[in-house]
């Protein structure tokens, strides 16, 4: 919402508080009979002429968020008219500077706030030359006080406008934050489920089918023959809702291939080389750490891609016997690991924790960035 709308928002109040002061001065001033009529006829005339301009010309540019100096000098003029007929129509200066903040910017509100205070100084010099030197004083604190006052509202209308931009930018990051641990924690459910599946159902199946054909390799019982087709069908479904529940990547085929996949879209996407090394023998993990080394080698190239500005990177997948290791090396700028607080490096952190990983990040402007990835397994 800018200054504007805002003026448009809360027109009505201005609005209403025009109309009761005009209303309250015109009918002091007409039922005053200690002036000539026609004096008072002519300060009431210039009063709902004002009030009529308003209502059809003014109230339509406020809610436009359209300024009309000249329309505000007009009032001004209309003003000076009525307090030249009867002094008393000076009171509407309580009208009359909000007006002219409503229908003006602050840098045009602020001469014209004080020309019109010095309407009644000006009516003076040829009305009553012996109330200058007041009315001038009177002219000098309401001037101040109207301008210290445009400068007060429109100051509270931008604090408004600035709570309701951080308001509406911390409910947009509270949703964000929502969605993305909603997204982390399904991610991480299903890859618990799948690691489960794979451990106890698929490992329970694969063991019956081999103690059934232990005990008669050629399947020449058929209720044995019928158990061990029960069973590898069961283990074909538990297999499947691994795949299923497994991260798209890795259900298209091993660890290793998933990260080269990962490396070879990250070198079209930057045009940066990225190269993948696999030591060691390869073998199948359970799911919940293929999902763990290949979400971080996931993690590792998306910030060499937003913050390494890299010649190159590299990936290693290092199988050992009681251990694989994922390092992933870029030659880019580096940063200080100890200040970095990114949602990245704690998801990994947070990843490697579930299955007893270790994370360790070496970063430095020369060498560039190391992000090592130890899990037993």
């Amino acid at each position: 919402m800018t200054v504007g709308e805002a003026h448009v928002r809360y027109s009505q109040w201005w609005e209403a508080f025009f109309g009761v002061v005009a209303v309250a001065v015109a009918a002091a001033i007409l039922f005053n009979d200690s002036n000539p009529l026609w004096r008072r006829l002519v300060a009431v005339g210039a009063i709902a002429v004002m009030a009529i301009l308003h209502l059809v010309i003014g109230r339509r540019l406020v809610r436009r968020d359209v300024e009309s100096v000249y329309l505000a000098i007009v009032q001004i003029v209309l003003f000076a008219v009525a307090a030249a007929a009867i002094p008393f129509a000076t009171w509407l200066l309580f009208a009359m500077i909000p007006m002219i903040f409503m229908l003006t910017d602050l840098k045009k509100a602020i001469p014209l706030v004080i020309v019109v205070n010095l309407v009644t100084p000006a009516i003076d010099v040829f009305q009553s030359p012996e109330s200058l030197r007041a009315d001038l004083m009177i002219a000098l604190i309401s001037g101040a006080a109207g301008i210290w006052l445009g400068f007060w509202i429109i100051r509270v209308i931008e604090q408004s406008m600035e709570r309701g931009r951080l308001i509406a930018e911390l409910e947009a990051s509270r949703a964000e934050v929502e969605r993305l641990s909603h997204e982390a924690g399904v991610a991480a459910e299903r890859a618990r489920l799948a690691g489960e599946i794979h451990d106890t159902l698929a490992q329970g199946f694969t063991s019956i089918i081999t103690l059934l054909q232990a005990a008669d390799p050629a399947l020449s019982d058929e209720r044995l023959a019928l158990a061990v087709r029960t069973a590898k069908e069961n283990l074909a479904e538990s297999r499947a809702l691994v795949a299923a529940l497994a991260p798209a990547a890795l259900s298209e085929g091993s660890l290793p291939d998933s990260v080269r996949r990962q490396a070879a879209r990250f070198a079209e996407e930057t045009g940066t080389p990225a190269t993948v090394r696999v030591t060691g023998d390869e073998r199948a993990l359970p799911t919940k750490v293929e999902v763990v080394l290949l979400r971080a080698a996931q993690e590792a190239l998306t910030n060499v891609r937003r913050h390494a500005q890299a010649r190159e990177a590299a990936v290693l997948l290092a199988y050992a016997p009681a251990s694989v290791r994922l390092v992933v090396r870029d030659d880019g700028r580096g940063f200080d690991p100890a200040a970095a607080d990114g949602f990245g490096l704690n998801g990994m952190r947070a990843r490697a924790a579930q299955v007893s990983g270790t994370l360790t990040v070496r970063s430095d402007p020369d060498t560039g960035t190391t992000i090592e990835l130890e899990v037993p397994a």
